[in-house]
């Protein structure tokens, strides 16, 4: 249960330091765009992916139980956070999110971390790869620059809307998003430890600005980017609201507790260390629960960013503190520049990272592993593309138990997660 900072502080060296600092400010550069594009992805304004990726990257690195983990929005929870808004407004969003924190919280205190490992890995596959296609959907307006007033949630009708309205692609938004997305690949394949994502970024919006192109930008759609943190506060409470968001919450926790030590498993292996899976289940908690204080979205570990803090050579949680601190820094500096970010931009960049996330690469070893596995990541996968991501994981879960339960004396392979 005991924060990694506390076990690496007291033996904690300069070189140690310059190493933390130079991966914090990294990690903090790929996550500026990501956490906006998260957060309009989902829904919200924003600057809720600004106070998120400060308020609990700072927390979870703090209270974390892994070395070089580092927490804030991820891709994992637009699905969820998009249909929880829509039903319930931002408020229920928030009270959604400090309940999933309690719960969180309750999880670690009951040392449930390694209970994570029950959810079969078809399940986390099939979910992952789902939520990737909607993500992917969801960005096509803003790519391609279409006229449409309301995009249905519905991934079916999503698609109907938005083929109807082809006739108003614009060429500017699709070539914006087109090339931050070659820049992104490039980038990283050339440069694989240089932050890619902003420069990417960066120089497709300066082209919007410099030729004053048609393409929306987050403060022409937005308004500007605040300078501050909000002050701290909770929607209103009654039994009513919390028994109607229970759902929601719980799915949310879920979907943190997994991201996060799926993250930390992956931190693990590329630093040869071992996570605290208990400590950082708590962290989780309650860094959901100040996200949800300051109006953020939820939190949990992210693997990309993990990966990327690792690389850039991040030692001890003090890299993710840094990276939250840097995110602040910009805040207050540099708001009125992010602001300025071309829309078909982030769209491509998400577009990059819901490919990423569903892993395609492994795509092959699903389909030649046990028939019921494919069958249930496959099920998995419809469900939460066409049903709900609730109902996907309720029946996911409950089919591989009881497959597991079924099939007791076969012998089974361990998970590999990758750097999603």
């Amino acid at each position: 249960m005991k924060p990694k900072i506390l076990s690496t502080l007291p033996v904690y060296t300069r070189p140690e330091f310059t190493a933390d600092l130079i991966a914090g400010v990294t990690v903090a550069l790929v996550a500026l765009p990501l956490s906006l594009a998260i957060a309009i992805a989902s829904g919200a304004g924003p600057e809720t992916g600004f106070v998120t990726a400060i308020v609990a990257g700072f927390l979870i690195s703090a209270l974390g139980g892994s070395r070089v983990q580092i927490g804030g929005p991820t891709g994992a929870f637009i699905v969820v956070v998009y249909g929880v808004i829509a039903e319930h407004g931002m408020d229920g969003l928030i009270l959604a999110t400090f309940m999933a924190g309690i719960i969180l919280v309750i999880g670690g205190q009951l040392r449930a971390g390694r209970l994570i490992a029950l959810v079969p890995e078809p399940v986390i596959n099939g979910f992952t790869i789902g939520i990737g296609i909607i993500i992917a959907a969801a960005q096509l307006k803003d790519l391609m620059g279409l006229s449409v007033a309301h995009v249905p949630a519905e991934f079916i009708e999503k698609l109907a809307v938005l083929w109807a309205a082809r006739e108003s692609l614009s060429g500017a938004s699709l070539g914006i998003g087109l090339l931050t997305m070659g820049l992104i690949v490039a980038l990283r394949r050339a440069f694989p430890r240089f932050p890619g994502l902003i420069v990417a970024v960066a120089v497709s919006s300066a082209l919007v600005a410099l030729f004053n192109l048609p393409v929306d930008t987050i403060e022409g759609r937005f308004g500007a980017l605040p300078r501050n943190l909000p002050l701290p506060a909770l929607p209103e409470i009654t039994y009513e609201r919390v028994i109607a968001l229970l759902p929601s919450a719980l799915v949310i926790a879920f979907l943190a507790g997994v991201e996060s030590l799926l993250s930390a498993i992956v931190a693990d292996r590329m630093i040869g260390g071992a996570h605290r899976p208990n400590a950082e289940l708590r962290a989780q908690g309650v860094a959901n629960l100040a996200s949800a204080a300051f109006g953020g979205l939820p939190a949990t570990g992210a693997i990309a960013r993990t990966a990327t803090n690792v690389r850039a050579g991040g030692k001890t949680p003090v890299a993710g503190i840094v990276h939250a601190l840097t995110l602040l820094l910009i805040m207050w500096v540099a708001a009125p520049l992010a602001g300025r970010i071309a829309m078909p931009a982030l769209a491509g960049l998400l577009i990059l990272t819901a490919w990423n996330m569903s892993e395609p690469e492994r795509w092959g070893t699903y389909m030649r592993g046990r028939g019921s596995d494919v069958v249930l990541l496959v099920l998995t996968l419809v469900l939460t593309v066409l049903v709900d991501l609730t109902v996907a994981v309720g029946t996911g879960v409950a089919l591989g138990l009881a497959l597991r339960l079924g099939r007791r004396g076969a012998t089974g392979g361990e998970w590999t997660p990758r750097d999603r």
